[in-house]
């Protein structure tokens, strides 16, 4: 996992509900915690583009709905700032399932952009990933 080099918003607390863009078979994920983040007690967490969370899948084929996932939010609507005072935000809340939390890709094709700080992050993602924004 490489550092960001933006100043990304975190704009997804823990219990929101994001699509996935992937073809692993989750449509639908909750998330309920985010890996590595420090905070206040007492303060709910929250994600952004980059991030590495742990969620259930809601909803998608039998198999794997129920079960315990590890994600990275590749796209956010919130907008966020870029080093060179660029300001991005997508259409949409997207997230790409994982099969461990080294940060390898349980799909094989990614529907939509990815974040490029995303990509930066994770060197699987960005292998699979066809547009870069």
């Amino acid at each position: 996992m490489q550092p960001l080099k933006a100043n990304v918003t975190r704009s997804l607390p823990v219990g929101s509900r994001v699509e996935t863009c992937d073809n692993s078979g989750a449509k639908i994920i909750k998330i309920f915690t985010v890996v590595g983040l420090k905070t206040t007690k007492g303060r709910i967490g929250s994600c952004g583009v980059g991030d590495i969370v742990q969620a259930s899948v809601v909803s998608g084929k039998p198999d794997m709905r129920k079960q315990v996932v590890y994600a990275v939010i590749v796209r956010q609507r919130k907008e966020f700032r870029r080093q060179d005072g660029m300001r991005i935000k997508f259409e949409d809340n997207s997230a790409v399932v994982l099969k461990d939390d080294k940060g390898n890709p349980k799909g094989t094709i990614f529907k939509g952009a990815i974040a490029k700080e995303a990509c930066e992050r994770w060197p699987g993602i960005a292998k699979i990933a066809s547009i870069v924004v």
